[in-house]
């Protein structure tokens, strides 16, 4: 099994890095493969809405949004990291994770992604932690991807990763996350061995709320 940690950090070897570096050890202590995807520094743009992804199967803009979806379907769970900026996720990984969900679905009907874990790190200087917390696991709960919890918020504190490594509760909560994910990995995979099948799934409705 396999989980994709995606660094959305301009910094390659900064504090996110850090903490999914955690994770990772974590995981690999479970004999679960890791690999750590950085997005770049390059500017990504935002989602334009010309919904070519429908007829494409990927993005119109071919950068690291459609090379991470390349390696997302040999993936079997993920977590997404960003620092946070303005109690938010960076504006890269903001732009990149709209447009990898949104063309996903639209391209692929979501098969990169569907009922695979998801987990959600952040890191700050300071504040705004949870807000950018809640903002990344809004993309999984509108893709069908169960969530995966640690003990406590997956946030790490210190403005270098020099700083990460004091933060003893923080690191300590990334290698929790770790073992979780690999514990549901393992039932999932129990599962689809004992003939579990996959829910049923409806053709999706869309209602516009105007009169």
């Amino acid at each position: 099994m396999k989980v994709l940690l995606v660094n959305g950090s301009p910094h390659k070897n900064g504090c996110t890095n850090r903490a999914l570096q955690e994770v990772a050890a974590a995981l690999n202590k479970e004999n679960i493969e890791t690999k750590i995807f950085w997005i770049g520094n390059t500017p990504l743009g935002g989602c334009i809405a010309c919904r070519q992804c429908a007829e494409k199967g990927k993005c119109v803009f071919d950068d690291a949004v459609n090379l991470l979806r390349t390696e997302a379907y040999t993936a079997d769970g993920f977590v997404f990291g960003s620092p946070v900026h303005y109690a938010a996720l960076s504006g890269n990984m903001t732009a990149f994770m709209d447009r990898l969900f949104y063309s996903e679905f639209l391209g692929n009907r979501n098969k990169a992604f569907y009922m695979k874990p998801a987990a959600a790190v952040v890191s700050a200087r300071r504040a705004g932690t949870t807000a950018a917390f809640d903002q990344m696991n809004k993309y999984f709960t509108i893709q069908e991807m169960p969530i995966v919890s640690s003990r406590y918020w997956n946030m790490v504190h210190g403005a270098r990763p020099e700083e990460v490594e004091q933060d003893a509760e923080g690191l300590f909560n990334m290698r929790v996350l770790g073992r979780n994910m690999a514990y549901l990995l393992r039932c999932l995979e129990a599962g689809r061995n004992a003939g579990v099948p996959l829910p049923t799934q409806e053709t999706p409705v869309f209602t516009n709320f105007i009169r």
